[in-house]
């Protein structure tokens, strides 16, 4: 396993619509344990393969902070099928530094998608595991959660990191646990 960098907005591997896996590789395979290995270090809650860049529909999620690992999600190929409902929650991200904002999502889902054993299953999921699953899928659709917030404030975000590139400074590591 090894860490893997992580792509900042705006960079464009970001806003890329992620390639299905047809086959899952030992290629494949090794990624998502780098992805796990990435995510933790992070910390974060959870990681899409594009943020890695890689363009494969593949997530990561563990929303359990007491017990690491216990509840880890590794999908390939994720699906929302069903969304009901909505819920309100302040979102980070690791691909965008030093912001959080509120975002409204749906506050029930089912998603379904393929193990690493290629079984597929399907999840239920409501409260920060279901934000969890929207944010990392809404990153294989080349969407970040700026796209969910008002214009204002994307766009005091934006000149934020024009201004630290401009300067030659990147955001600093986040201390909260993005998603």
């Amino acid at each position: 396993m090894a860490l893997r960098q992580i792509f900042s907005f705006p960079d464009a591997v970001l806003t890329k619509k992620a390639l299905p896996v047809a086959n899952l590789t030992g290629s494949e395979a090794s990624l998502i344990e780098d992805m796990v290995e990435t995510m933790y270090a992070a910390p974060g809650v959870g990681l899409a393969a594009p943020q890695v860049g890689v363009s494969q529909r593949i997530i990561v999620v563990d929303v359990d902070h007491e017990e690491r690992g216990k509840h880890l999600l590794r999908l390939v190929n994720p699906t929302i099928r069903e969304q009901d409902g909505s819920i309100v929650w302040e979102e980070g991200c690791l691909s965008v530094p030093e912001f959080t904002a509120e975002v409204t999502r749906a506050g029930r889902i089912v998603v379904s998608g393929w193990t690493l054993d290629e079984e597929e299953i399907s999840i239920e999921a409501e409260g920060l595991l279901a934000v969890a699953l929207q944010h990392e899928i809404d990153h294989l659709d080349g969407k970040l959660f700026l796209d969910r917030i008002s214009r204002l404030k994307r766009d005091l975000y934006k000149r934020r990191v024009r201004k630290l590139e401009r300067q030659g400074k990147t955001p600093p590591a986040r201390s909260r646990l993005p998603i």
